[in-house]
């Protein structure tokens, strides 16, 4: 089957830093599915694993973290799905990725395909969807109201993949009044789009842009990117006893100290926890997959897919990378077929 992968980390602009190879079709054991790959999109996670992680010896690694497409095979412990289902899902980051034509996953972290999306549309919805899905409500729990704080959700970083998600999830599911931030027009229109309430512009200081909205302390902050950069305004303007999550990995560490005083709970969200450590609640990706699923059939949420770079080779997905690397991207970028 055709793959793309790499044997050592480069920068993206090197002409190996990621290759077309061939590799032998998996099997199915257990309550793994073997899935025929219809379509991927790319996240940062793609570029940070590219960037720093060292192969086996020898050994190509396979990116990938969303894929759709059509089951295949299924192992003898499988239950969920049937040959011909056609699922989307993010995989683990301990696994080969999606970028090959056929792609093994366990069952309990994947769901049905939209019915109103395409494959294309359908990929670049899981890791997103999950890591905002898990964040709001069994991180942050925000159906748990904060006493004396405003009943509101401070998004940094709106426009990307994962903001986007969160966005719609909690305009959707909540009464929360949804702040968000974002540094350009484009971007700004985008999660107006999306049901953000209130838009700031990341490029300058977020306390007095927050302050001036007059709409009281928010319960709830999700720093989805540039923790570092935004994190002493996001102390200053998050509610006393409110809930802080961040996903984004901080060099030099993440000081939580200054937001003792306060009482803020800190809440880190992985979205990889559950499949790497099988955890006893892991099906609870199915589950919240097949919810997004519904939502998106029933026109409460929709697709970020906003740009699709072609087939699924090595020239492709290098631009995607680079393109990911920029930091100006917003929504998700999609690859089609071999």
């Amino acid at each position: 089957m055709r793959a793309v992968g790499y044997l050592t980390p480069q920068p993206i602009t090197a002409e190996t830093s990621l290759v077309d190879i061939d590799l032998p079709v998996p099997e199915a054991r257990g309550h793994d599915l073997l899935v025929e790959v219809k379509a991927v999109s790319v996240n940062p996670v793609d570029t940070k694993v590219r960037s720093a992680a060292q192969p086996e010896p020898g050994q190509h690694r396979i990116l990938g973290y969303d894929a759709s497409g059509v089951v295949k095979a299924v192992g003898e412990n499988v239950t969920l799905f049937k040959l011909g289902d056609e699922v989307f899902y993010a995989g683990v980051i301990n696994r080969p990725g999606t970028n090959s034509e056929f792609h093994l996953v366990d069952e309990r972290i994947v769901g049905l395909k939209p019915k109103t999306l395409s494959f294309a549309e359908a990929a670049a919805i899981p890791l997103t969807a999950i890591t905002a899905y898990e964040m709001l409500f069994h991180r942050l729990k925000v159906h748990d109201k904060v006493a004396g704080a405003n009943n509101a959700l401070l998004v940094t970083g709106g426009a990307g993949g994962v903001g986007s998600m969160a966005i719609q999830l909690a305009r959707s599911l909540t009464n929360l009044t949804i702040v968000t931030t974002t540094s350009r027009p484009e971007t700004s229109q985008w999660v107006k789009d999306l049901g953000a309430h209130h838009v700031l512009d990341h490029s300058n200081a977020l306390a007095p842009q927050y302050a001036a909205l007059d709409i009281g302390a928010p319960a709830f902050v999700f720093s989805v990117t540039r923790s570092d950069l935004h994190v002493a305004d996001l102390q200053a303007i998050i509610a006393p006893q409110g809930r802080f999550g961040i996903i984004d990995d901080i060099k030099g560490g993440f000081d939580v100290m200054p937001f003792k005083g306060k009482a803020v709970s800190i809440h880190w969200e992985s979205m990889f926890t559950r499949p790497v450590f099988q955890t006893t609640d892991m099906i609870e990706q199915h589950k919240l997959l097949t919810h997004v699923a519904e939502l998106v059939d029933t026109g409460q949420i929709r697709t970020t897919l906003t740009e699709t770079l072609g087939t699924i080779n090595a020239a492709n997905l290098k631009k995607a990378h680079a393109l990911i690397e920029s930091g100006r991207t917003k929504g998700k970028i999609v690859l089609e077929g071999f």
